[in-house]
């Protein structure tokens, strides 16, 4: 029997970003250098299926440093960002412990702390409760930060200070983000922005790429966790850029492939923390119901390299 034809737009860039390559790579090589087990405070990233597959290696996640024994073996912190009491706490330890946190998500860190030590209040926008916002706020004292987290919030806070900078999660709504920002400036004409944006490379140009396809597609397919910040902006954001429908889901299995049917053309996407393989995943659920075309859509060329800390550099270098 002939399958009924269907175009997938496969959006470019998508998938893993240089920040989550990296830490993936971090627990890979210290598990290479000290064998097993290491400990993983949090999910590494915000997927299930490297999460497993990292356990098959030896990685043991914990939500606290209070789970890990006194094992001598190494304690790694998530992509996400961790607030300074923790790595407090691991050396009150002793605990050996290796950063994984994003190289952009420290930068914001660092600005961060360069408002507060000028004396200005920092208005961060972000989601409450992700690691990263909970980790962007822990490198100051309490009360040092406001949370802002959508449009309504910018034109309510009335903030301690009026000397004011604001800083922003890195995974966000490229477009809402915009939308609060602007509020903001306009009620606080005099705050402090950063040097450069904090939403991060990967984040703007799979949105980007996600506006591209969702223009063309009747329906996209965006592949990532649903605790992951930047998946979920996929979705929104192809619904927003003129897809009739997005879904999320976290591999081919959790597809309905007969949600396309009568689309002649859909998209696919995924988000930073998923691996390619899961995108294949979905594409060979498709197949088994339709004949699909593929076409890449692509609208960024990314090519960002982030080096793994240097300890593990020069252990591997003298291995």
């Amino acid at each position: 029997m002939d399958l009924p034809p269907l175009t997938v737009l496969l959006a470019g860039p998508r998938g893993f970003c240089a920040g989550v390559d990296r830490a993936i790579k971090i627990v890979e090589e210290a598990l290479a250098q000290h064998g097993r087990p290491v400990y993983v405070r949090h999910e590494i990233v915000h997927n299930r299926f490297v999460v497993e597959r990292l356990e098959s290696l030896g990685a043991v996640f914990v939500e606290e440093l209070d789970e890990i024994p006194d094992d001598g073996q190494p304690v790694i912190f998530s992509a996400h960002g961790v607030p300074k009491s923790v790595p407090a706490a691991a050396r009150a330890r002793a605990l050996t412990f290796l950063d994984a946190t994003c190289p952009l998500v420290s930068k914001v860190h660092r600005e961060t702390e360069r408002h507060y030590a000028r004396g200005l209040h920092i208005l961060m926008i972000g989601h409450a409760g992700h690691p990263e916002v909970v980790g962007t706020m822990g490198q100051l004292p309490p009360g040092s930060v406001t949370l802002i987290e959508d449009a309504a919030a910018a034109r309510a806070v009335e903030p301690v200070s009026q000397k004011l900078a604001y800083t922003t999660q890195t995974t966000l709504s490229v477009d809402d983000t915009a939308e609060i920002v602007a509020i903001l400036r306009e009620r606080f004409p005099d705050i402090e922005v950063p040097q450069k944006e904090d939403i991060c490379y990967a984040t703007t140009n799979r949105q980007a790429a996600v506006k591209a396809v969702a223009e063309r597609a009747e329906f996209v397919v965006v592949v990532g966790a649903p605790n992951s910040s930047n998946s979920l902006r996929l979705r929104e954001v192809a619904e927003r850029g003129g897809a009739a429908r997005a879904v999320l889901v976290q591999r081919g299995r959790d597809l309905d492939p007969s949600l396309a049917d009568g689309c002649h053309t859909i998209g696919i996407t995924a988000g930073a923390s998923a691996p390619e393989v899961l995108v294949e995943e979905v594409i060979a659920r498709l197949r088994e119901r339709f004949s699909v075309t593929i076409e890449e859509v692509t609208v960024a060329t990314e090519d960002v390299v982030f080096h793994l800390p240097a300890a593990l550099r020069r252990r591997a270098a003298v291995g």
